[in-house]
């Protein structure tokens, strides 16, 4: 037996229920987006300021651990990085460009403002020979491991 209900100017209805979740999903990315447009700072047609947070890529090698992250109109000046009790720390600011006056701006949709970004580091990473470099943008921070971190590849030997 199918669930049915009324809606007016539609008469009787066959509930389907992915509809009733897409709708409500749409409802909750407008909140959340007028949510946390909010507390970063950003206003819908306004300048756009406050806290951002750069994208960022983690992925693992045989010998290290490699973090890239995008760090679009920054220089190297811009960005400093700590490692402290095993954690890595990614800060900086991107500031907004004063050649041109605020009020002749039509829409400002890229982020403006400081950003922090924490790693949590494996023990297993060296904190010596910690590598960064920066280019086109993009911030990679290699981290070697430790000798012991990396496999050990063990032949067979054939009797």
């Amino acid at each position: 037996m199918a669930i049915t209900r009324w809606e007016p100017f539609r008469g009787l209805r066959r509930w389907d229920p992915f509809r009733e979740m897409a709708s409500l999903r749409r409802e909750m990315d407008r909140l959340f987006g007028e949510y946390f447009g909010r507390v970063r700072g950003t206003e819908e047609e306004g300048l756009v300021t406050g806290t951002w947070a750069p994208a960022v890529d983690i992925y693992e090698t045989d010998d290290k651990v490699v973090l890239k992250a995008e760090l679009p109109g920054l220089k190297k000046e811009d960005i400093d990085i700590q490692i402290r009790d095993n954690t890595l720390t990614l800060k900086g600011e991107k500031k907004f460009e004063k050649e041109v006056k605020e009020e002749n701006y039509h829409r400002v949709e890229r982020a403006y403002g400081s950003f922090q970004r924490s790693f949590t580091l494996p023990s297993t990473i060296k904190q010596e020979g910690i590598e960064a470099s920066f280019k086109d943008g993009v911030l990679e921070i290699s981290l070697p491991k430790v000798e012991e971190a990396k496999p050990k590849q063990i032949k067979i030997q054939v009797k």
